[in-house]
């Protein structure tokens, strides 16, 4: 029986609620589909920080690289300063483990969580693919007479060609293998960022010409939210670089429902990759068996088809589309009609 090493980094808040949910559902899928899980707990965190002041050990990424797939509940405390764990724990991870693609299914499982008028669970079922590991998250910049009246806050979009071209061949690779329509649109915003964005246009065409079997467009960043909103259903496969992705997905996730259903994906094809639901630590909810785990649930199928398990995670995601559609009255904390630990049987009784 096939084994995979997962590292479980539940994190903060209600994070390891939702990931101890995510991973009784993938207990019982790997039991159903015949393959083990061997997990492996980690601490890293905002209370790891409070007690210790040490953000991630010097030994943490080499004992990452020894795993199949790291699972990963939400990073944020109350009592942390933002951006402390942020960087030095996501940022971290993502760079030092290459993880270079981010993957962002937006996909509406039921037209009664949508904020857009008369929009179906067919109009909304998109992927973003997002530059993971370049761009303005790169950390390049100064300040120039900080604390004066001349100040000036300098911070530096870096991409390079090899980073730019292997996301975007990714994206046809993607594109070509699971993009319902075949088409791949580039988002960026070639009228003002005419040096970052004349290398991803030049690159994106250059990498099309040996892909004639996926269709190609371009959209400026601001009408790609635009038509997120106005007609989802034109998009099929979007890449974009590290900034416009970050943004463009949160709205995808408000179209397809809520931060409580959306699930994400950092990859390293080659490598290890790293797989979260996409909203934060929601301390407020600490503790109360409230909070929607099946953005969790999600993140463990796109975990189990990464590491090649893809009829189990077919499986954990066709059983989290029924649960949502006949058992959940809303997505939001509080209001699903059940428990944060029910939600989770609901799934294992549904595989």
């Amino acid at each position: 029986m096939k084994t995979y090493k997962i590292a479980v980094i539940p994190g903060d808040g209600t994070g390891p609620e939702v990931i101890a949910e995510g991973l009784k559902v993938m207990e019982a899928a790997a039991s159903k589909y015949g393959f083990k899980l061997d997990t492996h707990n980690y601490d890293f965190g905002g209370a790891r920080y409070l007690r210790t002041k040490e953000v991630l050990p010097e030994s943490a990424v080499g004992e990452l690289k020894k795993f199949d797939a790291i699972y990963l509940g939400a990073i944020g405390h109350p009592d942390v300063k933002p951006g402390i764990l942020e960087k030095g724990i996501l940022l971290r991870l993502r760079f030092d483990l290459d993880q270079y693609i981010n993957l962002r299914p937006v996909q509406l499982f039921d037209e009664r969580f949508c904020p857009l008028k008369n929009k179906k669970p067919e109009d909304i079922n998109f992927t973003v693919i997002r530059e993971n590991s370049e761009g303005l998250y790169k950390g390049l910049g100064e300040f120039q007479n900080k604390g004066t009246k001349d100040e000036v806050a300098i911070q530096i979009s870096h991409n390079t060609r090899k980073g730019v071209e292997r996301c975007i061949r990714y994206a046809f690779e993607y594109t070509r293998a699971y993009g319902l329509k075949k088409k791949l649109t580039l988002c960026g915003k070639t009228n003002v960022l005419t040096f970052a964005f004349d290398l991803w246009e030049r690159t994106f065409y250059e990498v099309a010409k040996e892909y004639p079997d996926v269709k190609t467009e371009y959209t400026h960043v601001d009408a790609t939210t635009m038509w997120f909103v106005k007609n989802p259903e034109w998009f099929d496969v979007i890449v974009t670089d590290n900034m416009f992705g970050d943004i463009i997905t949160d709205l995808g996730a408000m179209i397809q429902g809520g931060m409580g259903i959306a699930a994400g994906g950092n990859i390293n094809p080659n490598g290890v990759s790293m797989f979260e639901p996409i909203g934060g630590s929601a301390p407020k909810y600490t503790g109360q068996n409230i909070i929607n785990p099946l953005a969790a649930v999600c993140a463990g199928a796109m975990l189990l088809r990464q590491v090649g398990e893809s009829q189990a995670a077919n499986s954990i995601e066709h059983i989290v589309k029924e649960t949502v559609r006949t058992k959940i009255k809303d997505l939001a904390a509080g209001k699903m009609g059940y428990s944060t630990r029910e939600v989770g049987d609901l799934v294992v009784k549904g595989l």
